[in-house]
């Protein structure tokens, strides 16, 4: 196998193609070179005598509108503001989805797509104490491959069939079959401590590697996180402390930005950030990774919409258009398929193949014996879904499909997503669609090949996704074919009725610096500060 010197350097296309034939193991070092590291210390941000030097100390505080949900641990979901302040990944990916190190520095995927080999970091400890080894990577996959973890990107984690360790920072995955969303994995699985895993699910102990300690937690209230000084990136963090505060209701979110009480959301409603534009205690930020999308979900068993004209008649009755400025405040794009425009996936006819058509609608429906139906319609109880839904409301009544809406508490939406169990209709968001397009397809509980939550099942579609799945590349012609033909299936079937893809927005007080996010929407707060 060929070395990895500048893991930045390749295409991911290339990563996972690279390898030579052979049984050699990889050589690079599991730490930059001195040199190396002196380079590093004196390019990042921070460094003594720099006039941006980032100012050590302080607490950030984090305003969220939803509560952390500890068994939803190992899921993306509302707790994606915790998962990277406590815990590391293997991998996390740049701008352009090239997989960069974390507690990897080095990988190499054989030729045949049958196997990775990891060099992991030897300087890193976890919380307790306990030193970080291959036999901690062994765990973490396993703990996704347990069916008792509520956790998406199961099924990439249960090819892994065989565990081979060269040493405690060395190790090679067998796979069963070659996977195109290999490094989706990685970037997306944290790699818990195997004593605590049952008291971090049950939300009492949350032991990691990453930069911050839990020390508090307050159900429905906030989260408290102090600074892990024996953290593995030199100098990093810079904040002594975070605080993340539950606050459901959106216009006390707001006022808690405004007033300086919290320093940074990602919660704020669109209209709300609209009116932040020109505010200069205000920094906006928008992330075009398209990394949620709003949809409307459909449980193909209940009554009437087990026909697929119904549920066309619903894509054709939503003013997308008006969605996405009275719902997201303009912050995101009209779209009738789940992916952003960075997709392989993605084409601008699939986007507008759905548009508000009234009359469309209602004749498809008269197709289907039908003039006026009620049906069910749960949504997340908070003020902005309920708004949302409303909207939405409104649109399917024009064309004869009233709807009574079922305000439900987002932990529990989340529980009938995983276990099946949604009424005919609800409206929620989802993410995915910004990876690997296979990685939404045997992997989102919405669109899941082989169990969503939309109970749907077709042999169609779970022969394209897994031809799609079931490869060691993701950019190639014929891979983008299965796209095309996976797309086609989602826009006839319309199990999933996708309205928008919105654009994620992070709103700061001048204040707060550094806060990025990965593309699973984990919170990484390594260099991230506050200025005087």
């Amino acid at each position: 196998m060929t070395a990895l010197t500048r893991p930045s350097a390749p295409s991911r296309r290339a990563l996972l193609r690279a390898g030579l034939a052979g049984a050699g193991l990889l050589t690079l070092a599991a730490c930059r070179s001195a040199v190396d590291e002196a380079a590093h210390a004196a390019d990042a941000p921070g460094t003594a005598g720099s006039p941006d030097a980032p100012r050590r100390g302080g607490v950030l505080s984090v305003a969220t509108g939803i509560d952390f949900t500890p068994s939803l641990l190992f899921a993306q979901s509302a707790n994606t503001l915790v998962q990277r302040l406590v815990f590391n990944t293997l991998t996390r990916y740049d701008d352009q989805l090239r997989p960069q190190p974390e507690l990897a520095t080095a990988w190499e995927v054989a030729p045949d797509g049958l196997s990775v080999t990891l060099r992991l970091r030897e300087d890193v400890l976890f919380h307790s104490g306990r030193r970080f080894t291959a036999d901690d990577v062994v765990f973490a996959v396993r703990n996704l491959q347990n069916p008792a973890r509520s956790a998406q990107l199961r099924s990439t984690a249960a090819t892994v069939t065989d565990f081979r360790k060269n040493g405690d920072f060395e190790l090679t995955l067998v796979l069963a079959h070659p996977v195109s969303n290999l490094f989706d994995l990685f970037e997306f699985m944290i790699i818990p401590d195997s004593g605590t895993v049952e008291d971090a699910v049950a939300g009492t102990r949350l032991i990691g590697t990453g930069p911050f300690t839990l020390t508090d937690r307050k159900p429905g209230s906030s989260l408290t996180f102090a600074r892990n000084d024996r953290y593995w990136n030199p100098g990093r963090p810079y904040l002594d402390g975070v605080e993340i505060r539950v606050v459901p209701q959106a216009e006390s979110l707001l006022s808690s930005l405004k007033t300086g009480q919290t320093h940074l959301s990602y919660n704020v409603r669109g209209k709300d950030v609209a009116g932040l534009r020109g505010d200069p205690q205000f920094r906006i930020k928008q992330y075009d990774t398209g990394s949620g999308a709003y949809y409307i979900g459909v449980n193909v068993t209940a009554e009437h919409v087990g026909d697929k004209r119904v549920r066309q008649a619903i894509a054709w009755a939503i003013d997308r258009e008006r969605f996405v400025q009275q719902a997201l405040g303009g912050y995101g794009s009209v779209s009738s398929v789940p992916w952003p425009k960075s997709s392989p996936a993605y084409t601008e006819a699939d986007a507008a193949h759905y548009r508000h058509d009234p009359d469309r609608a209602r004749a498809l429906l008269k197709e289907a014996g039908l003039e006026r139906i009620t049906l069910p319609f749960a949504h997340s109880s908070e003020p902005g879904p309920t708004a949302t839904a409303q909207i939405l409301q409104y649109d399917l009544q024009q064309v004869g499909i009233d709807t009574v809406l079922q305000p439900t508490d987002s932990p529990t939406m989340q529980k009938q997503l995983i276990s099946q169990s949604m009424p005919a209709l609800w409206t929620l968001s989802h993410g995915f669609a910004q990876l690997h397009p296979a990685t939404l397809a045997v992997s989102a509980y919405p669109f899941n090949e082989a169990r969503n939550s939309s109970r749907f099942t077709s042999p169609a579609y779970t022969d394209v996704v897994q031809k799609a799945w079931n490869r060691s590349d993701s950019d190639s012609p014929d891979a983008k074919a299965l796209y095309r033909q996976i797309t086609d299936v989602l826009l006839d079937e319309e199990f999933v009725i996708d309205l928008a893809i919105a654009g994620l927005v992070e709103v700061a007080g001048r204040r707060a610096q550094g806060a990025t996010l990965n593309k699973f929407g984990y919170l990484n707060l390594d260099d991230a500060h506050l200025t005087a």
